[in-house]
């Protein structure tokens, strides 16, 4: 029963996520995104406190934990690139005085 309980936590999380998401302004994306990264570097830790909690002789729990810290460095990386990406879209392009 935990399994399904587990599955309809995770379906309504999903489901709010993308209509909170889809309401967003275009003008408040960039500040979403700076907000979201912070989550980002919250899940990462919380990866690296796993895989450091896996037990050493069981390759499988080392090879996920891995996985687990590796994904969740890239996506904390790549929020920080689209971040500035879209920052950079709002600096003014003349030569004078910024």
């Amino acid at each position: 029963m935990e399994g399904i309980t587990a599955l309809y936590i995770f379906m309504l999380a999903a489901f709010t996520g993308y209509e909170v998401i889809s309401r967003v302004p275009v003008i408040l994306h960039t500040p979403l995104m700076s907000g979201s990264n912070f989550v980002h570097g919250v899940v990462l830790v919380g990866a690296m406190v796993v895989l450091g909690h896996a037990d050493p002789a069981d390759p499988t729990q080392l090879a996920i934990g891995f996985v687990a810290v590796f994904l969740g460095a890239a996506n904390a990386a790549g929020g920080y690139v689209v971040t500035e990406r879209m920052l950079a879209m709002f600096k003014s392009k003349s030569g004078g005085a910024q």
